[in-house]
């Protein structure tokens, strides 16, 4: 007697080979990856002076502005957590809320978002990694070498495993804590600096450049999500997630609100919108040499380039890892759904890395200025579609619970914070909608028919689900077909 073929074929599906380490993540391995791929260095020394050339002082209020509304949007969604656990992160949520098809043209839309993300920040990186070499050794190394590079050392981390990447991140992260607390300590202790309360004045929410200011502060929290893409990997994912999110959302918050608001004192609340404006791309150096010495500068240029790296390490790591579920559950090709012998998704790590060094790659040997054009119009398209999800995944929540009246909930985090976080995330979205061009750094038509990725592949996805009934993001209706298979296998040893 023999097993049905079907049966063998969830066998091949559900063995070990197609499930990622259990148990190897506790909250503060999760907290490390999240933490790691928002780049603190990179954002701070980057994105800061940016935003406090568009809204001056205002900046601190902006950054826990946005911490509340990502924070409203978890309590639903963490309390969903508790009826998921799948490496599909939001789209598995869509697919428990909004159903097959929706979860399908989700799984499009996150795989142009964290592509893009990717080729806009490698891009970035490769021109700060070019101006500190030549800076300080003379030496002319192009930004597409530095990037593929490297591209090629985070994609043989991601491909090893969890427990190498996590020794990396930790490291770096650190020692970018730690950087940027010696500058903020710096200006505290200084004598003349008297803490000022106009960084937390309403006056910001009348600001015109307030719309932008919005866009470039939730780049920041775009990686949240990471903490329920790790959930199969995690220590007893029900206390380990809601413990992770929680503590990512209040670092990026504190962390953020007082280095900003330091700057602020530093140059002075009425002339920081004019300095950041002049000097965008040295105005924290200059602060750094000014209150601490000229070693935290050369330190933290140095630093900027391993944040990137740090980010980008743990972005391979996180969409990776959703590479590996949406081809488990049938989305993607299913050889990307095997993991190594160190259960590691070593095959969706690789093809994100090539697919990522093609992409720039293309983008750099044409032509293209890594800044202006690759770095604005990648991250551009991923932030619009990171926010279209959110939004999705906020609808999902409230359809999830409306349905399911059996599962006990409060009416706070079934109904109310999911409803408050959608009207939130939706006028995010007009935002950034409104305000594209802007965010492109210079403009660019050609970079808003980019956007349209984002409904081809939404499509694309939602026919993909449509046409096959074996989809499944159920991670642990993948672990009862193992079962299953299991028994089948016994019954046809026997035989």
């Amino acid at each position: 007697m023999s097993a049905p073929k079907s049966t063998i074929e969830t066998a091949k599906v559900a063995d070990g080979q197609h499930q990622l380490k259990a148990n190897s993540l506790g909250p503060v391995g999760v907290a490390f990856f999240v933490l790691a791929a928002a780049a603190p260095m990179a954002a701070f020394v980057g994105a800061g002076p940016v935003i406090f050339s568009l809204i001056g002082p205002g900046v601190p209020l902006v950054y826990l502005l946005i911490a509340a509304v990502v924070a409203i949007f978890a309590v639903g969604y963490l309390k969903m957590s508790q009826h998921v656990n799948s490496a599909a992160g939001f789209v598995a949520y869509i697919e428990k809320g909004l159903g097959i098809r929706a979860a399908g043209a989700t799984s499009g839309l996150v795989i142009v978002t964290y592509i893009a993300l990717q080729v806009g920040f490698w891009a970035q990186f490769g021109v700060f990694a070019n101006q500190l070499v030549a800076t300080y050794l003379g030496v002319d190394i192009p930004i597409w070498l530095w990037a593929v590079v490297f591209i090629a050392i985070t994609t043989g981390l991601a491909m090893w495993g969890v427990d190498m990447s996590l020794r990396v991140l930790g490291v770096i992260l650190a020692l970018e804590v730690l950087v940027v607390l010696a500058l903020v300590g710096g200006i505290w202790i200084s004598d003349d600096k008297v803490p000022s309360l106009e960084s937390f004045s309403p006056a910001v929410f009348t600001n015109p450049g307030l719309g932008i200011a919005i866009l470039f502060v939730a780049t920041c929290f775009t990686t949240f999500e990471a903490t329920t893409v790790f959930a199969e990997e995690a220590r007893n994912p029900r206390r380990t997630i809601p413990l992770a999110l929680f503590f990512v959302i209040g670092f990026i918050a504190i962390f953020y609100g007082l280095a900003t608001w330091a700057v602020s004192m530093a140059v002075g609340p009425d002339a920081v919108q004019q300095a950041a404006t002049e000097n965008l791309e040295g105005l924290m150096f200059g602060l750094a040499a000014q209150y601490v010495g000229p070693w935290l500068d050369l330190i933290m240029q140095i630093m900027v380039v391993t944040s990137f790296v740090a980010m980008l390490l743990g972005m391979s790591n996180m969409f990776a890892r959703y590479a590996f579920a949406l081809s488990r559950a049938r989305v993607l090709p299913q050889a990307l759904g095997k993991v190594t012998k160190r259960q590691a998704p070593a095959r969706a790590a690789l093809a994100n890395g090539v697919i990522v060094a093609v992409i720039l790659l293309a983008f750099l040997w044409s032509g293209a200025d890594p800044m202006v054009v690759v770095y604005a119009w990648f991250v551009a398209l991923g932030t619009i579609g990171f926010i279209l999800i959110m939004a999705l995944a906020s609808v999902a929540v409230l359809v999830f619970f409306r349905r399911r009246r059996d599962i006990k909930g409060g009416l706070i985090s079934t109904v109310i914070a999911p409803a408050v976080a959608l009207v939130l995330v939706v006028a995010m979205l007009v935002f950034s909608i409104a305000n594209y061009d802007a965010l492109l750094l210079g403009g660019g038509e050609t970079a808003k028919w980019l956007l349209l990725a984002l409904p081809i592949a939404g499509v694309l996805g939602w026919l993909a689900a449509r046409k096959s009934r074996r989809i499944d993001f159920d991670t642990e209706s993948i672990n009862i077909q193992k079962l299953r298979a299991e028994e089948a296998a016994a019954l046809e040893g026997d035989s």
